[in-house]
């Protein structure tokens, strides 16, 4: 514990001097109050919000769309990437369909989207897998490739089959590299979550940071703007967490 602490203590001093430069900037009329409210005020937002549980409703829309988009698009991405990696075919028959889609930004298939399924969840949804699936896919099949030959050689020699050494070999093998794209790519889907909700403009947080940007309702926009940044911090803590667990042996190796 005193080594986390020890280890987060920069970084709070770094925001906290951060903070108190903004407030001092907006007291004395160095920054507008009507474009950037003192971190102060949003805090006195906060604090209402969360008194009057007006933070439950908008925050479980947004979670539910990230958390099912993300367990889509992750599972989709990893099945893929073990099989490009694991057969070369499949890798040559697909690598040229992922290479022309994977540079295009996500948040530029919403539109699209809108057409197709409509300003429903289905929408929101499925852009949110979209954008977590390349970041998967690409690291998945990065481990998969470059998993050591003479583990996949003597697997085979001891008869294991193609389906068993893909669950027992190279999946687990592979694992350090699909929790790295399993973090980068949880930022990318609460931020595709968000758009989508911009523009569909049917509830959850993007919903009302767009609302009360058209309201001028400028505290509370800053407000649901911080909670949403909070949101994105404890969830990345939480699959930090989540891979020290699961990959407790890959660190222990890393030390021997």
């Amino acid at each position: 514990m005193r080594r986390w602490l020890a280890q987060l203590a920069p970084g709070v001093v770094v925001l906290a001097l951060l903070l108190w430069g903004i407030e001092e900037a907006v007291n004395y009329g160095l920054v507008k109050r009507s474009l950037m409210p003192a971190p102060s005020d949003i805090g006195l937002v906060l604090w209402d919000l969360f008194a009057d549980g007006e933070v439950a409703g908008p925050l479980s829309e947004t979670l539910a769309r990230l958390g099912i988009g993300f367990a889509i698009g992750a599972a989709l991405a990893i099945v893929m990437g073990l099989a490009m990696g694991y057969w070369p075919r499949l890798y040559a028959l697909f690598e040229p369909l992922v290479e022309l889609l994977r540079p295009i930004p996500k948040a530029a298939l919403v539109p699209p989207l809108v057409l197709f399924l409509g300003v429903d969840n289905a929408m929101k949804i499925t852009s949110v897998a979209l954008a977590v699936f390349f970041p998967v896919l690409i690291n998945t099949v990065q481990g998969a490739r470059g998993v050591d030959p003479v583990l996949i050689n003597t697997a085979r020699t001891l008869g294991v089959g193609s389906f068993s050494l893909l669950r027992k070999v190279i999946l687990p093998a592979s694992a350090p590299f699909i929790c790295a794209g399993i973090r980068l790519s949880i930022a990318l889907g609460l931020i595709l979550a968000v758009i989508s909700e911009m523009i569909a403009g049917t509830g959850g947080i993007g919903f009302l940071i767009i609302d009360m940007q058209r309201a001028f309702r400028i505290r509370q926009m800053y407000a649901w703007i911080v909670i949403l940044a909070v949101v994105g911090y404890l969830l990345n803590v939480l699959l930090v967490v989540a891979e020290q667990r699961i990959l407790f042996w890959y660190r222990t190796a890393q030390r021997t």
